[in-house]
């Protein structure tokens, strides 16, 4: 299951003046002739700049932002559940940009919310919306063949339509060696992507299979004694490297693209 997770401005010196019949006159500077140290331009400035507060505080992203903040969510963690970069969603809840409709429905399966929670779309916000998905195998343990051909998944998982691809599965985090960034009990949406060059993928996490074993870690090529290595690396301090020699059986299974469920 998915976690689930806006001016008015008074003149009354101007006004008073205005009134009483005094003359006013404004120069090329914005500055008002019978009112001392009054500058329209710095009024209107911060008219705007009022108005423009008011105005992001009822925009996307800052519903958005409320959204995450609530449910102790980080920008990074939003940005990772939903698959989309961090700098994106930053520009989005700073009002920056506008998300594009795939974006925003991403983000809403993301929080756990309605798409109409974050547009604010009337009384009836709550109300809840069928998701587009699509289901994908979900294995416990890193399938040795093409998903499509094993046996061994036991459900099938609902991800949304545009992260659907025939050659992907989900993939539950029994491992502790990639934490904080993974953590057990997590699914990842997973390439299926056997015998990739591990130089194609270097500081990707990938589901592996060391000697018949399978790891998720993050692949690294070194150059040691003029030989090329691979070098599995988890994300948990406490996880001593892996360093794979001609002497092992190695082979890169799939390549994680991102985290589609966490309880929290």
């Amino acid at each position: 299951m998915l976690s689930r997770h806006l001016g008015r401005l008074s003149l009354c010196s101007a006004l008073d003046n205005e009134q009483r019949g005094d003359c006013m006159e404004v120069d090329a500077a914005g500055i008002v002739s019978g009112a001392p140290s009054i500058q329209l331009s710095g009024i209107m400035a911060g008219t705007r700049t009022r108005t423009d507060s008011n105005s992001h505080r009822n925009s996307v992203g800052a519903r958005i932002r409320s959204q995450r903040l609530q449910q102790g969510i980080s920008q990074c963690g939003l940005a990772q559940r939903a698959n989309v970069n961090q700098g994106y969603l930053s520009s989005i809840e700073r009002g920056d940009r506008n998300p594009r409709p795939d974006t925003l429905r991403a983000i809403a399966v993301a929080l756990g919310v309605p798409e109409s929670v974050l547009l604010g779309d009337g009384d009836g916000h709550d109300a809840p919306q069928q998701l587009d998905t699509r289901g994908l195998p979900l294995f416990g343990t890193i399938p040795n063949g093409a998903p499509t051909d094993t046996q061994e998944q036991l459900e099938i998982f609902p991800v949304l339509r545009h992260l659907w691809r025939p050659d992907r599965y989900c993939l539950r985090c029994e491992f502790d060696s990639m934490e904080p960034t993974l953590k057990r009990g997590d699914i990842i949406l997973v390439d299926y992507r056997p015998g990739v060059d591990p130089e194609f993928v270097q500081g990707r996490i990938c589901a592996c299979l060391v000697d018949g074993r399978s790891t998720l870690k993050r692949v690294s090529v070194e150059l040691q004694t003029r030989q090329r290595v691979v070098i599995l690396r988890g994300d948990n301090p406490a996880t001593p490297p892996m360093l794979i020699d001609d002497s092992r059986e190695f082979a890169i299974q799939g390549v994680a693209v991102c985290l589609v469920s966490r309880e929290l």
